[in-house]
């Protein structure tokens, strides 16, 4: 499929640029609804991730992944389902380990190569109702999941799945590792960071002698905190395997069903290598749609309580069903 011409436009003042585009809808922009059902999933290696509903009695579900260090409570989870649940839908955000207020119990958190998890949540949905369609929807880490999936099961997916919804996702991983090491990017790597940190701090509590945290002195770059926390944690030998492992853009070939990638050109923390231009041009159900505005995971709209992101998902929607 060619490359996806954008109707987004450029944001009123003061969304002026990228990172405006990015920390203004992040930390001011807020949605009331949708009052969640809460559910704990038991998962099969002893853990569990906590799952929110917004329930209807509609045979049509749309599940939310949500992004880095992010939750189910999320400006861009919360409008989407509420969209979604408005049109007549059932949602469910669930909370990646760790993500919904509780620590989880094993070792491993979470990680944007994870799909396990997502795989157990989706069998778990349809074991409570016999959806005739399912969407995928990912923002952000929880799209680089979402995509992953896909990518990795191709045509071994239920067969009422049938549209992926994606934003501002990190399909390249190391590229974007390296963006957040320049000064440019110190706002959103320290954020990031000073989070994971402190759920590090309470692994090292629960598992004694299995993470070093004397290593955080060491820490230089993002690769460095990877190299010392984030790959032993998650089971991986290096910080370059964990990278290989979570890039999606290795997987994606096997996508089989329509799914939208959307992701700005002024995006403070993704790179070019993070959008597939060349598999949008190869595979037929991969459409792949560069804004030259937006941020992360920012997408504000015009004139509407909806931003971008919520509006171009449902027409997507929409236009593929």
């Amino acid at each position: 499929m060619p490359i996806i011409p954008s109707a987004y436009t450029k944001p009123p003042f003061p969304y002026v640029n990228g990172h405006a585009q990015t920390i203004f809808p992040s930390m001011f922009r807020k949605v009331a609804e949708p009052t969640y059902e809460r559910e704990r999933l038991e998962l099969s290696d002893g853990d569990f991730v906590d799952l929110d509903w917004f329930r209807s009695e509609s045979d049509q579900l749309i599940i939310l992944t949500h992004g880095l260090e992010g939750s189910s409570e999320r400006h861009y989870v919360k409008e989407t389902a509420k969209l979604f649940h408005e049109k007549g839908w059932e949602a469910l955000a669930w909370n990646c380990r760790s993500c919904s207020g509780e620590m989880n119990r094993n070792l491993r958190m979470y990680n944007h190569g994870d799909i396990e998890d997502i795989t157990e949540v989706i069998t778990y949905a349809n074991q409570q109702k016999k959806y005739k369609q399912i969407v995928l929807a990912g923002y952000s880490m929880g799209g680089n999941i979402g995509m992953k999936y896909l990518g990795v099961n191709g045509k071994n997916i239920p067969t009422n799945i049938k549209v992926s919804i994606n934003f501002s996702a990190p399909t390249d991983l190391l590229s974007s590792v390296k963006l957040l090491d320049l000064p440019k990017s110190w706002f959103y790597s320290n954020r990031f960071r000073q989070k994971i940190w402190e759920k590090i701090q309470i692994k090292a509590a629960q598992y004694p002698g299995v993470v070093d945290l004397a290593n955080y002195k060491k820490v230089k770059k993002w690769e460095d905190f990877d190299t010392y926390f984030t790959a032993p944690v998650n089971g991986f030998d290096s910080a370059q395997a964990f990278y290989r492992f979570a890039s999606c853009k290795f997987f994606m070939e096997g996508i089989s069903i329509p799914t939208l990638l959307v992701n700005a050109k002024n995006d403070p923390i993704l790179t070019p290598a993070c959008n597939p231009v060349q598999l949008a041009k190869s595979n037929p159900n991969f459409h792949l749609e560069m804004p030259e505005q937006g941020g992360h995971v920012g997408f504000t709209a015009r004139n509407s309580e909806y931003s971008f992101m919520a509006i171009r998902g449902w027409e997507f929607v929409q236009e593929t069903l």
